[in-house]
């Protein structure tokens, strides 16, 4: 039962105990807050809920998935993949729709997906999947279509987006079931693709479109594989040593230390040239290598699993500097921790150029995989030749037998950039940003399983999390993250809508010192201008420190403005105070002394509640925020009250049990009118005289008793 209920009930409870109302209305700030859990264990600094001005929004009502992207710059459009739909928006204002195709199934398809025993509804329809840019300014384009993948070609020319209606093929490109996991990838118009070959979902292999090549049907080679992503590195400027890289989950073949089956995280290479072999391996790559991914998370048991990449690289450098980050969540219910690792594409590059094979051997009563010691056939497998088809069997069968790698891929520092609770990561993206300080820092955007957005930076291994933003008001997970460095958007898509936000986000800092310790290397302040503002969008020298967060550099701020505030004795009141970060505490003063928590004085999260307010109560209060950076504690007023009595004091002010005057003057009337009624109620039943009759009655009494008394004259 879920945490808000428990309160719930817990409420009912109190309303027969004034005392445990109150302490149950005095735990509701802190319930709340405890009911969203932190996804950091570096708390996200500041919390922005969902709000339609975050950003632009696209929705179309009875569409759904709105989960493959494609940016095209060149056309000032983010063409958006959908359910039976493809869109073409506005890369400025995606809120704006230039045009859209429909690519729906007919009545037969879906009836002849039925008789496959799939949902019509959920399954039995057209799920585009894939979009990717041509040469010939085409987009090439595949769906599900109802079990039976299809792919078209896309033209986008005035102002109208076009299907060919080219009805390809597209087994071993898209996959058969919308949901089941699948990457792909554009190299020089040739389609590589990471699916299914059939509608049960069995045969999963890593294809090449042309000339077709894919891998073999072998457990050894994919064992139940869930396929993340695929990237191509180039790697010298002839491209005949290009790879690309296949980024995966599957079922371990290598442990038998576990009672059950276990679920590893992989990362196999091909070569872009590989031809296959002329005998063995024929139409097969020649060059699958595979090697397991190591992310550690401490209390962890069991591997974590990867489930989205991003390549980072800078053009200046070699590409051996390149960077994959990968996001990781547990396989056990027992875990709640997601993880974002860091590896080098030189360390990755290392394992598969100069790394032990493994190998099943017998031993006992079964096989088991050790690493291979014995001679490794020239040329080296996996290695990019030229001419695949003339590799001598011996090396062709060494890898047909053993394509996984003995050494472990570790991340960076051999630990996770990154460790979140809560919600599970689901995409991330990474962005280079140059500060203040000339020096280039990697900001990197994590969407999660509740539509949450997390910006965060690494500070010399340091993880701060700038903020954390909802932005579907439906909680629904963020399926993909695309920028565009050239509008410096952000733009997100769930099965709900897309979403796009800036990358830079400094107007949510309402001073100085609120910006510097935001530590955003997108933004600065000014001091001219008295904002705070984005890098690029100014030639004036800005305030920042990202690596530090010293808000020392602001200068001297004026004082808070002071609202006056006035109230009846005996009555409540409530000071507002904004939460500016959550990283800091909030205190309060009374004419410069702390006022401590109490009964009647409750610090609730967004200001001070006073209870059975009296005349000490007057004066001035002065919100404080105190937040702690590398290297200094920083105290803000961010509010400040002039407290003061309306009228005279008409009750008494002690209380010795915390009950308010208030209600006590409600209870003594009560009781007031529960005593008039019941002595109405006796006069009227004759139980009491009525004070009027009380003489009559006596006298009556006297008389009657006095005339057969009197015996009269004798």
């Amino acid at each position: 039962m879920s945490q808000r209920v428990h309160l719930g009930m817990g409420l009912r409870r109190a309303a027969m105990h004034p005392l445990l109302c109150i302490s149950i209305f005095c735990s509701l700030p802190l319930a709340l807050m405890l009911d969203v859990d932190p996804p950091l264990d570096g708390v996200p600094r500041r919390y922005v809920p969902y709000h339609s001005d975050n950003g632009h929004h696209f929705h179309e009502e009875a569409v759904s998935n709105f989960t493959v992207m494609l940016l095209r710059e060149d056309l000032n459009l983010l063409l958006v993949g959908a359910r039976e739909a493809v869109y073409a928006l506005d890369l400025d204002d995606i809120s704006k729709k230039h045009a859209s195709v429909k690519w729906e199934v007919t009545q037969q398809q879906k009836n002849d997906c039925k008789i496959k025993v799939r949902d019509p509804e959920t399954q039995c329809r057209n799920f585009i999947k894939i979009l990717h840019n041509i040469d010939d300014n085409m987009i090439y384009v595949c769906g599900t279509n109802a079990f039976d993948p299809e792919c078209d070609y896309l033209l986008y020319a005035n102002g109208e987006l076009t299907l060919a209606n080219a009805g390809e093929d597209g087994k071993g490109k898209c996959p058969f079931n919308p949901f089941q996991r699948h990457a792909s990838l554009m190299v020089d118009d040739n389609l590589y693709s990471a699916t299914s070959m059939n509608f049960l979902g069995s045969e999963l292999v890593l294809m090449r479109s042309s000339p077709p090549i894919r891998t073999e049907i072998k457990t050894s080679w994919l064992n139940e594989p869930n396929f993340v992503s695929l990237v191509q590195m180039p790697e010298n400027d002839q491209g005949n040593d290009d790879k690309v890289y296949l980024f995966f989950s599957e079922m371990a073949v290598e442990y038998d230390c576990y009672k059950k089956p276990v679920v590893v995280s992989r990362v196999a290479r091909v070569c872009k040239d590989d031809m296959g072999g002329r005998r063995t391996l024929q139409r097969k790559w020649t060059s699958f290598l595979k090697a397991r991914l190591e992310c550690p998370v401490p209390g962890s048991q069991l591997p974590n699993i990867i489930q989205n990449t991003y390549l980072w690289c800078d053009p200046q450098k070699h590409w051996k500097e390149c960077v994959f980050y990968a996001i990781f969540t547990p396989q056990s219910d027992t875990s709640e921790v997601s993880a974002v690792c860091a590896y080098a594409v030189s360390d990755v590059n290392r394992v598969f150029e100069e790394g032990q094979f493994k190998t099943l051997v017998h031993e006992q009563t079964s096989y088991i995989w050790v690493a291979y010691s014995g001679e490794v056939p020239d040329p080296r497998p996996g290695s990019c030749q030229t001419k695949s088809m003339d590799l001598p069997d011996q090396t062709l069968l060494f890898i047909k037998d053993k394509p996984l790698m003995d050494d472990v891929i570790q991340p960076i520092g051999e630990k996770a950039l990154l460790e979140g609770r809560g919600a599970a990561f689901t995409s991330i993206v990474v962005n280079r940003v140059q500060a203040a300080d000339g020096r280039d820092y990697h900001v990197m955007f994590i969407g999660t399983a509740d539509g949450c957005l997390l910006k965060g930076v690494n500070y010399d291994g340091e993880m701060f999390i700038i903020e954390q933003v909802q932005l579907f008001q439906t909680r629904e997970a963020i399926k993909i993250l695309q920028f565009s460095n050239v509008t410096g958007q952000l733009y997100a898509g769930s099965d709900y809508g897309v979403v796009q936000v800036p990358l830079a986000t400094c107007g949510r800092s309402s001073s100085c010192m609120d910006c510097i310790l935001a530590r955003d290397p997108y933004c600065g302040w000014d001091s001219e201008a008295g904002n705070c503002v984005a890098l690029f969008s100014t030639q004036r020298q800005l305030i920042q420190s990202v690596r530090d967060g010293a808000a020392s550099l602001c200068p001297t701020t004026e004082a808070a403005l002071v609202v006056n505030k006035s109230f009846l004795p005996g009555g409540s009141v409530k000071l507002l105070c904004p939460v500016l970060s959550n990283l800091a505490i909030t205190d309060w003063e009374q004419d410069g002394h702390r006022v401590a928590p109490s009964l009647r004085h409750q610090l609730l999260k967004d200001g001070l509640l006073i209870l059975n307010a009296s005349d000490s109560d007057a004066g001035l209060y002065r919100c404080l925020s105190v937040e702690r950076s590398k290297v200094d504690k920083y105290t803000a007023t961010v509010a400040e009250y002039q407290l003061s009595v309306l009228g005279e004091t008409r009750i008494p002010q002690a209380q010795t049990n915390g009950t308010s005057v208030v209600g006590l003057q409600v209870a003594i009337g009560f009781l007031t009118v529960l005593l008039v009624g019941l002595l109405a109620w006796n006069f009227y039943k004759g139980h009491l005289p009525l004070p009027w009759n009380c003489r009559g009655k006596l006298r009556g009494k006297w008389y009657g008793s006095n005339a057969q008394e009197d015996p009269g004259p004798l």
